[in-house]
C-alpha cells in the first residue's frame, strides 16, 4: 500500500494520545505525596494506584484492541479519553483512599486501555517501508507525555490544591484528548477487507496458536518486571545515595528524554537493519544499563542510567506493534497488540514489589532482574527464529 499524507496526521494524533494518558499515568508521581499526606496513608497503600491502573489497562488493552478492530480507533479512544477525565474528576472529589483505588486506578485504567492500542496500532496498517520509524515518532508520545505532564503538574500543586490541579488535568485530557482521537482513522486497506496490502494477515485466533506469538508473549511477561522497576524504585535509591528530593523525581523525567530518543532514533535504525535484531540488541542495551545504576555512587552514573535505560526502554515498546505487523499482518493488529501487552501486566503490578523485596533481602535489586531479563531475550530470540523458519506466515 503507498503511504499517504494522512498516513503523518494518524502518527501525530497518536502521538498527542499517548502523551496525554501516559502523562496522566506517570502523573502519579506529582500526586504521591498529596494521596498519603490527606489519606494519613502508608508508602505502600498509595504506590497500588499506580500498579492497580497499570494492571487495569494493560489486561483490558487486547479488549480494547478488539473494539477497535470492529469499530475503528475514533469511535474507541474518544471513549477512552471521556473515561479518564470522568477519573481524574472522580479522584478530585475522593474523600478516601479507597475512592482513589477505584477512580485513578479502575476508572483511569480502563480509560487508557481504550486509547492505548488502538491508537498506537492504528499507525501500523498506513505504512509498509518506514514502518518503524512512523512508531517511533507516535509511541515518543510516551517520552513527551512522561517528561511534561508530572513536572507541570508539580508546578502546579505548589500555587494551587491538588484537588484543584487534578480537574484542570481532567479538563485538558478531555478537550486535548477527543481533538487527537477525532483525527485517528483507520487505513484504506483495513477499511476494505478485500484488498490487498495491510488487511491481509492472520485472526487473532491464529495468531495465539503460532508458536512465534506465545514465544513473544512470554518474552513480554519476562520482560516487563525489568521495564517498570526503575520507575518505582529510581528515585528511592537516588534518595538512598544522599541526593536531593528534586534531583531523585527528576530522574524519572530524564528516563522521559531517553525514551524520546529511542523511539525516534532507533525506529529509523530498525527499518534498516531489521526490527526483530533491533529489539534483541535493545533487550541487551537495557540489561546492561543496570550495570550503570547498580555501580552508581552519585549524580553522574544514575543521570548516564536514566538516559540509557530510557533510550531502551523506549525503543522496546516502539518496535512491539510493527513486530506485531511484520510478524501477523494488518487483519487484527490492534487485537494482537492489546494482547500481546497484556503480557506487560504483572511486570507493571508485581515488578515493582519484587525489587523492592530483593533489596529488603540482599541490598539491591539486580539478581532477580538479571534473570528475568536473560530469559525474556532468549525468548524474544526464540520467536525470532520461528517467524523465520514460517511459523507465522501468512
Amino acid at each position: 500500500m503507498k503511504e499517504t499524507p494522512y498516513a503523518w496526521v494518524v502518527v501525530w494524533a497518536t502521538f498527542v494520545c499517548l502523551a496525554l494518558i501516559f502523562g496522566v499515568s506517570y502523573s502519579f508521581a506529582a500526586f504521591f505525596e498529596s494521596f498519603a499526606a490527606d489519606f494519613s496513608a502508608q508508602r505502600a497503600e498509595v504506590s497500588w494506584i499506580f500498579g492497580l491502573s497499570g494492571f487495569v489497562y494493560f489486561v483490558l488493552g487486547a479488549g480494547g484492541g478488539m473494539l477497535a478492530d470492529r469499530f475503528g480507533p475514533r469511535i474507541v479512544c474518544s471513549a477512552g479519553m471521556a473515561l479518564i477525565s470522568l477519573g481524574l474528576l472522580a479522584s478530585s472529589w475522593a474523600t478516601s483512599l479507597l475512592a482513589v483505588y477505584l477512580s485513578y486506578g479502575l476508572l483511569v485504567g480502563l480509560g487508557i486501555a481504550l486509547v492505548y492500542t488502538p491508537s498506537i496500532a492504528s499507525v501500523q496498517p498506513w505504512f509498509t517501508t518506514r514502518r518503524g520509524l512512523a512508531g517511533g515518532i507516535a509511541s515518543s508520545g510516551v517520552g513527551a507525555g512522561t517528561l511534561l505532564v508530572p513536572v507541570l503538574l508539580a508546578m502546579a500543586i505548589g500555587p494551587m490544591p491538588w484537588r484543584e490541579a487534578m480537574r484542570m488535568l481532567a479538563l485538558g485530557v478531555l478537550v486535548l484528548g477527543l481533538l487527537a482521537a477525532a483525527l485517528l482513522r483507520r487505513a484504506p486497506a483495513v477499511n476494505a477487507p478485500g484488498a490487498a496490502g495491510a488487511a491481509s494477515g492472520l485472526t487473532l485466533r491464529e495468531t495465539l496458536r503460532t508458536p512465534t506469538f506465545r514465544w513473544l508473549y512470554l518474552a513480554t511477561v519476562l520482560a516487563s518486571p525489568v521495564m517498570f522497576i526503575p520507575f518505582a524504585h529510581v528515585s528511592a535509591s537516588a534518595r538512598d545515595l544522599g541526593l536531593g528530593e528534586a534531583f531523585a523525581v527528576g530522574l524519572v523525567g530524564l528516563i522521559g528524554v531517553g525514551s524520546l530518543t529511542g523511539r525516534f532514533a532507533i525506529g529509523l535504525m530498525a527499518d534498516r537493519l531489521g526490527r526483530a535484531q533491533t529489539l534483541v540488541l535493545m533487550q541487551l542495551s537495557m540489561g546492561a544499563s543496570y550495570v550503570l545504576w547498580g555501580s552508581a555512587g552519585g549524580e553522574g552514573l544514575l543521570v548516564v542510567f536514566a538516559l540509557w535505560f530510557g533510550l531502551s526502554y523506549g525503543s522496546i515498546v516502539s518496535l512491539l506493534p510493527a513486530i506485531c505487523m511484520d510478524y501477523f499482518g494488518g487483519r487484527s493488529v490492534a487485537s494482537v497488540v492489546g494482547t500481546l501487552y497484556s503480557g506487560a501486566a504483572l511486570g507493571n503490578l508485581l515488578g515493582p514489589v519484587l525489587a523492592g523485596a530483593a533489596f529488603d533481602w540482599s541490598g539491591h535489586y539486580f539478581g532477580v532482574m538479571a534473570v528475568c531479563g536473560l530469559l525474556s531475550l532468549s525468548a524474544t530470540w526464540a520467536s525470532r527464529q520461528m517467524q523465520r523458519s514460517g511459523h507465522a506466515r501468512f
